[in-house]
């Protein structure tokens, strides 16, 4: 039997363990560092009292890593179970508290359903599989895209005339940016619209976060897209990583969005990263895949979102099998 207590902000370093030891066997290498893992304990809106679980053996060892995390004041609530490898059954016990408090989250938001994402590597066949056998159902794919650099000496990105690019320093920048963000997103898979002191909090929050790598484009003056990056990558890999690239419908199909991925791929070369890395919805509403793969990047991996719908009162939805311990 497992016992299971909240999580706290020192347990990164046992978390980290792992998930490193999960993603070495479905991936062969680690997939995450110790600074990503001590960000989402601390990341607004995570509520860690209320929102996470870590289950220990008799002997200490963390077997499980649980938790529920809104996105916003919508019904969508991201969610994940990770556990040893051997220790499988114990996910049977940590998904009900997960989709539970799922349930709680939006019906504390007045919804009267959530929606549940779960993001599981494709190479993961066990997770595929126990995410199915509880009522999830295929949602959407992020392909892992990355390209190489030739050093810091590759040349910097002509911007044509009418074109003009500024800087995420400045706070006028940046919520015009988040502005040009949610517009151009509103119809992409998963989208809740989220309000510009929560969109800054939370990169703020994150260790990786540098406003530098925030670009705003305008075209004849007006706001037409913004890519952002950060340093998510730089740790393990020394890469860069576009977090969002965005350009608003209006402005789609002149080449802006091609001009602002490869002012970032300059802006990495530039910094001394030897790649950019970035995640591309293969169902997006625009033809990103093929913009990235036509830029030179190749893909590394592939992670598929699975989702599932619950009423938040009401019946029951529970799947055959899920048994809840105390």
């Amino acid at each position: 039997m497992h016992r299971i207590r909240r999580p706290r902000v020192d347990d990164a370093a046992a978390i980290h363990e792992l998930i490193k030891a999960r993603d070495v066997a479905v991936l062969g290498a680690p997939d995450m560092t110790l600074d990503d893992v001590a960000d989402e304990l601390v990341e607004p809106g995570f509520d860690r009292d209320t929102d996470g679980w870590l289950a220990y053996d008799d002997g200490g060892r963390l077997d499980g890593w649980a938790w529920a995390c809104p996105t916003g004041d919508g019904d969508l609530v991201d969610v994940d179970v990770i556990v040893r490898p051997g220790a499988e059954p114990l996910a049977g016990r940590l998904w009900p508290l997960v989709r539970d408090r799922a349930r709680e989250m939006a019906a504390e938001r007045g919804h009267d359903g959530v929606t549940l994402h779960v993001g599981v590597y494709r190479a993961d066949r066990g997770k595929q599989a126990t995410v199915e056998a509880l009522g999830f159902e295929p949602g959407t794919s992020f392909h892992r895209m990355r390209i190489d650099h030739d050093g810091p000496g590759e040349a910097p990105v002509e911007v044509p005339a009418g074109i003009t690019l500024h800087t995420g320093e400045s706070e006028q920048v940046r919520r015009v940016a988040h502005a040009v963000q949610q517009e151009a997103f509103a119809e992409h898979f998963g989208f809740v619209p989220v309000g510009y002191d929560l969109w800054h909090e939370r990169r703020q929050a994150q260790s990786v976060n540098d406003w530098s790598l925030l670009t705003l484009a305008r075209v004849d003056g007006r706001p037409a897209g913004m890519v952002m990056g950060n340093d998510q990558f730089v740790a393990d890999e020394n890469c860069g990583y576009v977090a969002t690239l965005a350009v608003l419908p209006a402005y789609r199909g002149r080449g802006l969005g091609r001009l602002l991925l490869r002012h970032a791929f300059a802006a990495d070369a530039a910094r001394g990263r030897v790649g950019t890395i970035l995640h591309v919805d293969s169902n997006n509403t625009t033809p990103a895949l093929g913009l990235y793969e036509s830029a030179g990047m190749r893909q590394l991996m592939v992670i598929d979102v699975w989702r599932r719908r619950l009423r938040t009162a009401g019946g029951s939805d529970a799947v055959a099998g899920e048994v809840l311990q105390h």
